[in-house]
């Protein structure tokens, strides 16, 4: 990590009389403030402004880069090892073959080495250049997540150049001044542009207590940036999926006669996307229409009620963050993406908190006690991370069934 801010300079280093020559840089990462790191660009060529978070999930790299909820961030790794299983078509977690509002780029340690499993269909670094997604490898990953523990989550330009020419000045004034996510509404890139039904299940099976007849539920999923496999798991647990555009009105929902409605995870501010969307819970909650949210759709159920959201200074991201359910005392390992959390002070009488962080104390669930709605902030489909959490999509049929009866 270096303030070193020459412009337009090779980013290498001699010692003639040591008689070594420093690697050519061929990626930085520079950071708003104008520190930069150096390392071995890799993936697709060019440069992209976006917010820096890390994970430290140990596994799952292809599911993350493709969760829709990661559009405008930069990923960086905390396990060493990231491309060495190549990329396959069955971890995708768009919900079609084209990149939606995805990950911006990656910072990784250890260089991408070839793929090395039996599921790989494609080397890593061929997949990434296609989806036009920047990696930057050979980082002190620890020092940048360090930074961000204690700093939180800078804005930064990503930049791969085989020639290794970098406008280092350039680069830190165009990461200063994009104005990073707090404030953007994501989902328009990223939710579906017409409204479709979903019958995939998931490659894996995930012994889901299904009721007798399958697919006997209809449930619309506001897409707000979904997860293919929170799709899989919603129609293993025997519900007929339709996914509708985010901004649909509650009336057309209604229309569709569903015995429950998923509210999707997705990106960006959720303060923004309240604009359009809580409107529509509202009124589906004024209907006493089911409802179950996950991350995005968590925040937005809680919006919809009049709780607040704010900003988090790193946010959660990693598949081993442990969860106490509050009303059993259960903790429970899950997988979490998210930047923004609810404010568990503002939550109104009939909102009672089931799900907390045992990391920092934010909020990770709420259910009503007047409506039939619950919600958490982290992932149950464990995509990738622990299965401690699919109870919950039984629960959602459970609440349609009780609400049918």
């Amino acid at each position: 990590m270096t303030q070193d801010l020459q412009s337009s300079v090779p980013l290498a280093e001699e010692d003639k009389a040591g008689g070594w020559t420093k690697p050519l840089a061929t990626g930085v990462l520079v950071l708003a403030d104008g520190t930069f790191l150096e390392g071995e660009g890799f993936g697709a060529v060019g440069e992209a402004v976006a917010e820096v978070c890390f994970n430290t999930a140990m596994t799952g790299y292809q599911e993350i880069l493709t969760d829709p909820s990661y559009a405008e961030q930069i990923v960086t790794f905390t396990f060493p090892h990231i491309g060495n299983v190549g990329v396959n078509d069955d971890d995708l977690e768009t919900t079609n073959s084209a990149a939606r509002g995805q990950v911006r780029g990656l910072v990784v340690f250890a260089p991408v080495t070839d793929p090395s499993n039996y599921r790989s269909r494609a080397h890593f670094d061929a997949w990434l250049k296609a989806r036009s997604i920047i990696g930057l490898s050979g980082v002190d990953t620890r020092a940048l997540t360090t930074l961000i523990r204690e700093k939180g989550m800078p804005n930064a330009v990503i930049a791969h150049s085989p020639e290794g020419v970098f406008d280092i000045k350039a680069l830190t004034a165009r990461a200063a001044a994009w104005p990073g996510i707090d404030g953007m509404d994501l989902v328009p890139p990223v939710t579906t542009q017409a409204a479709h039904e979903w019958t995939e299940t998931g490659p894996i099976p995930a012994r889901l207590a299904a009721p007798a007849h399958r697919n006997a539920h209809r449930v619309v999923a506001i897409d707000y940036g979904v997860k293919r496999s929170i799709l899989q798991l919603l129609t293993e647990a025997g519900c007929a999926v339709t996914v509708v555009p985010a901004t649909t009105s509650a009336e057309a929902i209604a229309a569709m006669q569903p015995e429950g409605v998923f509210l999707s995870n997705g990106p960006g501010d959720p303060a923004e996307t309240a604009h359009y969307a809580v409107p529509v819970i509202q009124d589906l909650l004024a209907r006493k229409i089911p409802v179950f949210g996950i991350c995005l759709g968590h925040q937005m159920l809680a919006l919809a009620i009049g709780a607040k959201t704010h900003k988090m200074r790193q946010g959660h991201h990693g598949a081993n963050h442990p969860v106490i359910d509050v009303t059993t005392g259960k903790v429970e390992i899950v997988s979490m993406n998210h930047g923004f959390a609810v404010d568990a002070a503002t939550l109104p009488p009939n909102a009672v908190e089931t799900h907390r962080s045992l990391f920092d104390g934010t909020n990770c669930g709420l259910r009503l006690t007047d409506r039939p709605a619950f919600s958490v902030q982290h992932h149950p489909e464990a995509s990738p991370g622990p299965r401690d959490s699919h109870y919950l999509f039984q629960r959602f049929v459970t609440l349609m069934e009780e609400r049918g009866s």
